[in-house]
């Protein structure tokens, strides 16, 4: 192999050498940045140039056959040649030398992962967790001879930070963490490692859409140890005032389609004398909306328009010209009153809110924290489309100095499956693990939801999501429908204006961007 060239692989093997069984393993290596290391009977490479492979290999005799099906390079087979058990020589000539196990264990001991991340979650997995007493599997436990350098930068910072240095290849982390809302600018950029291979190994074990998120082309760039599908909550004593019955199987027949909820949100207005509304702002129904499509925003280069957003906009201008929803901005502080129960209007009349559309973290962070008061009088239901909202992803530089330990750390993050049970038991996450999600699901009672199993329905809407949806420059994108989509609500503009005012933006201030890479 040329110099300079970092090939980073693992392969577990025994050798017929000579008539005679010798046995390869450990770590080779051809310079101070060039090695493999022999685990397993697969293998996997990595080079600085950002070169990827894995795949099998086969032995005849001195004849070492690497058969690469994964990477960069996948389709190749190289042949390499065994000298003997300490030394193996490449396809180019290049010998390559087997270290010592203290020379190893001295080298993995200074080896160091530079990890960046928005949010703490990272930080937990590698150094521990604050949730309970009972959570001992986390990575630096695990894996003691790693060295983790970990930076926490708040989110709408972090995009700021990460950018230049990628842009110019210098202080790069290994390792970064990446929010559903911007991690396909960096999955589709051309900057990540590939992490095929993790996936492959795996992918008879997890849910399709997180993986669907972390690939293009064809290829995995990153994967996540959560799954974030989204629910609609309701109140458990609205529900027996105005339906007759809190029973969740029941009220998702109420909410089964959009025109279905359209239909019920007239009933609860009429039944309530005004009193009740379906939701308190209508950008809750947004993800629901945006999961229902059957086309991404852009498709071969243009903009589409898929018939789910225009629904989006004629049942929202019927709630919202009925004031069959709140009319509260998401977010806002009359948006957390509705939770608790203590939402007035204007005039200051009582305004019953009947549900919320939230994710799994919604449930734990937004209504638990926000609403103690209301513990027990809550249910949930799919409603009327599964969606996904929030979530978050691996990703490595594809030029990290150590691939092999890159690797590992997300292997472990989002694939070990005695962390993934550990963490799920401590943090309530649905992981993306579903032989763990189909171990524990059937164990959970949630008091905050009148003692509903919301774990195994969790589970059920996960399996409906779609992740192909997800693009680069959706945040963007949705941000600019969003505001003409209110304009029309509101009566500043109609749908014609509103949907041809959203095109000509798109076009001009997001598309262009959107076939560049990051520079």
């Amino acid at each position: 192999m040329k110099k300079g060239i970092f090939f980073a692989a693992m392969l577990m093997c025994v050798l017929t050498l000579g008539g005679s069984q010798s046995a390869i393993s450990g770590i080779y290596r051809y310079s101070e940045k060039a090695y493999i290391t022999f685990i397993g009977n697969v293998f996997t490479g990595f080079w600085d140039a950002g070169s990827t492979m894995s795949g099998t290999f086969s032995v005849s005799g001195s004849r070492l056959t690497l058969t690469i099906t994964g990477g960069t390079k996948a389709g190749n087979s190289w042949v390499w040649t065994i000298i003997d058990a300490n030394t193996i020589r490449d396809q180019d000539g290049d010998r390559w030398y087997r270290e010592s196990e203290a020379s190893a264990a001295d080298r993995a001991a200074t080896d160091k992962l530079v990890i960046w991340s928005f949010t703490d979650e990272l930080g937990i997995i590698i150094k521990g967790v604050p949730y309970s007493r009972n959570f001992d599997a986390y990575f630096t436990e695990t894996h003691p001879g790693v060295e983790i350098e970990y930076s926490q930068t708040p989110a709408d910072l972090f995009q700021a930070k990460l950018d230049p240095v990628l842009a110019s290849g210098q202080g790069v982390p290994d390792i970064i963490s990446l929010e559903r809302s911007f991690v396909r600018k960096y999955v589709e950029s051309g900057l990540l490692l590939d992490i095929t291979d993790i996936y492959e190994a795996n992918k008879s074990r997890l849910f399709t859409y997180p993986a669907e998120v972390g690939t293009y082309n064809g290829r995995v760039y990153a994967m996540s140890w959560q799954a974030c599908p989204g629910a609609m909550f309701y109140r458990r004593s609205l529900a027996k005032k105005y339906l007759g019955t809190d029973d969740p199987q029941v009220v998702q027949t109420y909410f089964k389609s959009f025109n279905r909820l359209l239909d019920t949100a007239e009933l609860l207005k009429d039944k309530s004398k005004g009193a009740c509304v379906v939701v308190s702002s209508l950008r809750d129904l947004a993800n629901a909306f945006l999961s229902a499509r059957r086309d991404p925003w852009v498709v071969n280069g243009r903009l589409v328009i898929d018939p789910a957003m225009e629904q989006y906009l004629d049942i929202g201008k019927v709630l919202h010209d009925n004031r069959w929803e709140g009319r509260f901005r998401q977010w806002s502080e009359g948006w957390f009153a509705g939770m608790r129960g203590e939402l007035r209007d204007e005039s200051g009349k009582p305004v019953e809110v009947f549900s919320y559309f939230l994710p799994t973290w919604g449930l734990h962070y937004v209504l638990k924290t926000n609403a103690p008061n209301t513990s027990g009088d809550w249910a949930m239901i799919q409603g009327p489309s599964a969606y996904c909202w929030g979530g978050t992803w691996i990703g490595a530089y594809k030029g990290a100095r150590n691939a092999a330990a890159v690797k590992e750390f997300i292997r472990y993050a989002t694939t070990d499956e005695a962390f993934l049970e550990a963490w799920a038991k401590e943090t309530g996450d649905v992981v993306s693990n579903t032989k763990v999600v189909n171990k524990i699901k059937d164990s959970y009672r949630e008091p905050y939801l009148g003692g509903q199993n919301h774990y195994a329905e969790f589970a059920e809407i996960t399996k409906k999501v779609n992740g192909k949806l997800i693009q680069a420059g959706d945040e963007v994108i949705e941000a600019i429908f969003d505001e003409n989509a209110s304009a029309y609500w509101n009566g500043e503009k109609t749908k014609q204006q509103a949907l041809l005012d959203f095109k000509a933006q798109t076009e001009t201030y997001v598309l262009p961007s959107l076939k560049k890479t990051l520079p």
